[in-house]
């Protein structure tokens, strides 16, 4: 076991090109840069192991984008280990489109679209930007590693209000009440759906919890000097998620201020389990209104400013009141272990019945015209959510021609510890109860849980929904959004706390 070597770096990857930000079922075309998304690159190896973590402000990481970032590290420094480079996205819904899809990457988790998409405005290509992307990832790697010098840790954890649930849910089917709207997009509800209606005289409370569990790693140079911190969050980072400018939601404001409390320090931002958790409230927005015009005083600038305040005024406090005292306990010599494997996760199988469904709503969709008589962008959002819905129902009949032959789906996942501590990824929009499963029993006092980290291949993260989401369905539980099911979940699981027990 040797001394510590620390290397960050970081790169500004925001582009004023109009380019599609994906996120929703219809594109949008940014008019502009509200605030930047950055990659951002920490090394950190003990003479015998290393970790390269890899924030990117984005939706998902997919496309190829993580093989791209591994090949061109490689190019730079053959000696570096590039399966060591855990890359996560933020789930920003405000980041460029780095999709690799006919239709310049329309969203909906289109692979190679069978329609052709009508444009009538100036869109960049997004495999243009996938280049810049990956290769300001890839240098800010090779400098994190080559700048790298000898420096200590301290972690802890501390308490931090981001996350709320989002899966409402209700006493009654409410696919069943009259006039109910059924699609391959947003129309798939049962007893829950996501961002449901609480004024409502089924309203019978939220699916599951919140968890408002702040982790923290922050780093130190050989005088004990604060240079950055990993800040882990379970919540996604999609606070004003239908505006058409690029930004980082809420992490903007957190390495704002954390910059006006601490100077240009690096912030490294992780999504925790939070593929049922969301930065807004759902029922009380009369009282929070209020709260927000008290507090500021001031018209809101753009969507949900207040709320991106609020939160990043939360964690910057939660960050000081942890480094307050974990700065005690600065180490510099801990063991490094970091283990890769491709476990095999069983997928959601699909019924008969749910692909005579599909069928029918896609001759629907396919007869349903191009929309040709509004303004380009008015045509554009149209015409793209119209590909989105065709394209959803032809993944499930895609799908259920191969489940029998293809029932696993692979996953990198990575276990890595420090010591006493240690981090566990997955690629999806993992419900939060699976987080808590794996922390509750892993070896380790404090686990770091990193939803949304990239996977070799075009495929990106989905959501990973619990057994009381599949019963409760609705947006992110069902069919459309689900290719591992709950039975796959808690193969991770288990998986995952054998890999961290095994680096005990």
């Amino acid at each position: 076991m040797g001394e510590f070597k620390i290397g960050w770096a970081r790169r500004d990857v925001s582009t004023d090109k109009p380019i599609n930000i994906p996120g929703q079922f219809h594109m949008r075309i940014s008019r502009g840069i509200l605030d930047p998304n950055f990659v951002t690159a920490l090394v950190v190896e003990d003479g015998n192991d290393l970790v390269c973590f890899l924030s990117m402000d984005l939706v998902v990481i997919r496309s190829g984008l993580l093989d791209d970032i591994r090949e061109k590290v490689a190019e730079q420094l053959p000696e570096f280990p590039v399966i060591k480079i855990i890359a996560n996205a933020t789930h920003t819904h405000a980041a460029p489109s780095h999709y690799n899809d006919k239709n310049f990457g329309h969203p909906g988790d289109i692979a190679d679209s069978e329609d052709k998409l009508p444009i009538e405005m100036e869109i960049a290509d997004p495999r243009e930007y996938r280049a810049f992307l990956s290769s300001s990832a890839a240098d800010a790697i090779v400098e994190a590693y080559r700048g790298r010098a000898a420096g200590g840790i301290a972690w802890g954890y501390g308490y931090a209000v981001v996350g709320h649930s989002r899966r409402v849910t209700y006493m009654e089917d409410v696919s069943l009440r009259e006039g109910a709207i059924k699609n391959s997009t947003h129309g798939v509800d049962g007893h829950s759906r996501m961002y449901g209606n609480t004024n409502d005289h089924a309203f019978a409370g939220y699916e599951a919890g919140a968890d408002h569990f702040i982790n923290l790693m922050y780093t130190f140079d050989a005088d004990n000097k604060l240079t950055g911190a990993i800040v882990n969050v379970p919540c996604p980072s999609q606070n004003s998620e239908g505006i058409d400018m690029l930004s980082a939601s809420f992490w903007h404001e957190v390495r704002v201020q954390l910059k006006q409390r601490h100077g240009d320090i690096f912030v490294l931002p992780q999504a925790a389990a939070a593929g049922d958790l969301s930065p807004r409230i759902l029922h009380y927005k009369a009282a929070q209104a209020r709260r927000y015009k008290l507090k500021y005083g001031r018209p809101e600038a753009f969507s949900e400013e207040f709320n991106r305040l609020d939160i990043a005024e939360r964690i910057a406090e939660a960050f000081d009141e942890v480094l307050d005292w974990a700065k005690k306990d600065i180490r510099t010599d801990l063991p490094i272990r970091h283990s890769v494997e491709t476990v095999e996760l069983s997928r959601r199988y699909l019924s008969y019945e749910e692909l005579e469904d599909d069928r029918e709503m896609l001759k629907k969709l396919e007869a349903t015209p191009f929309k040709t008589d509004g303004t380009p962008r008015e045509n554009l959002v149209f015409n793209s959510q119209l590909i989105s819905g065709r394209n959803r129902c032809r993944s499930i009949l895609n799908r259920f021609e191969t489940q029998d032959a293809q029932p696993k789906m692979p996953m990198e996942l990575h276990a890595v510890s420090f010591g006493e501590f240690a981090f566990a990824t997955n690629r999806f929009e993992m419900y939060m109860d699976y987080m808590h499963r794996i922390q509750a029993r892993s070896p380790f006092a404090q686990t770091f849980v990193i939803q949304l980290v990239g996977q070799p291949g075009d495929t990106g993260g989905s959501y990973l929904a619990t057994e009381r989401g599949e019963w409760g369905r609705g947006y992110s539980a069902s069919k459309y959004c689900n290719q591992v099911s709950s039975k796959g979940g808690q193969e991770l699981v288990e998986a995952t706390l054998r890999m961290l027990k095994d680096l005990t």
